[in-house]
């Protein structure tokens, strides 16, 4: 049985709550330049050296690539070994985000209420998934949300009848609402099958994968693949104005379902599509 103080939990969540704020993923800043080399548009061109600029300057400076710095997701999986110590770990990583938004002059966008919305002025609460697992390790992953895309995910309770052709029809139909709204070019995170809140969890972890990568099922892959090339036939482009470059990636995380329903969960994601993991 392995000892954890849950200080060393607040300690890493801060310091990856500045870090992914300020620092573009390398799979990211590397499809920017495959980008460049397929868009189609001038206009879209000049919009993806935009944005490799933009992530540059924020590495250099250690300023926020974006100023919507978003609401903290956290997937903290905890080895079934270990035992953490020293308070709870729940406020343990609320801490952690509360002094890494203070220390690094990151916007605080939480309100405490979604009906009165009195701003918590320190970014927290986070929103925390947990799992337990294998060995005796805790992985913590921080995934900042920004809104604009946020706020254009869907979900969409299919009929078994509606098969694959109704995921598609779905997932492209999101794609094209969402629009200019999720700062193309987007990454899409779809979860297929579980339950109602399954699904959109699968949808939320998609995201994580890197950009580049396809299941492990050749049925899926081929989905993903299928889906890519569809979506960035839209016209959307970069930052909404025209283009070939619409999505980044589409990842498809599955899982079993009822034999009366097809979950599908769409979760939209912008450019910058945040995400660190840490091993303690």
């Amino acid at each position: 049985m392995r000892t954890i103080h849950v200080k060393d939990i607040t300690q890493a969540v801060g310091e990856m709550c500045i870090a992914v704020n300020y620092n573009i993923n390398p799979h990211i800043q590397k499809k920017f330049q495959e980008s460049l080399q397929t868009e189609v548009s001038p206009i879209g061109k000049e919009i993806l050296h935009q944005l490799i600029e933009n992530a540059q300057i924020a590495a250099t400076h250690q300023i926020p690539i974006c100023q919507d710095t978003g609401m903290v997701v956290v997937f903290c999986d905890i080895g079934q070994d270990v035992h953490l110590v020293g308070g709870n770990v729940e406020e343990a990583i609320h801490e952690g985000v509360r002094q890494g938004y203070v220390k690094g002059y990151l916007r605080k966008s939480v309100v405490d209420d979604p009906i009165l919305r009195k701003n918590t002025k320190d970014n927290t609460p986070a929103v925390i998934h947990y799992r337990i697992v294998p060995g005796e390790k805790v992985y913590i992953t921080v995934a900042p949300k920004g809104f604009g895309s946020e706020n254009m995910s869907h979900i969409y309770m299919l009929a078994p009848s509606d098969g694959i052709d109704g995921v598609k029809k779905v997932v492209l139909q999101t794609i094209e609402i969402a629009g200019s709204n999720a700062c193309p070019p987007m990454v899409v995170g779809v979860g297929l099958g579980g339950t109602f809140e399954k699904a959109a969890l699968l949808a939320k972890k998609a995201l994580l994968r890197p950009i580049g990568t396809f299941s492990s099922l050749p049925h899926i892959a081929q989905l993903e693949e299928e889906l890519i090339e569809k979506a960035n036939q839209l016209g959307i482009g970069p930052q909404g104005l025209g283009g070939s470059t619409t999505v980044l990636g589409i990842h498809v995380e599955t899982y079993p379902t009822h034999i009366a329903g097809l979950p599908v969960a769409i979760n939209m994601s912008c450019h910058v599509t945040r995400h660190i993991k840490r091993e303690l």
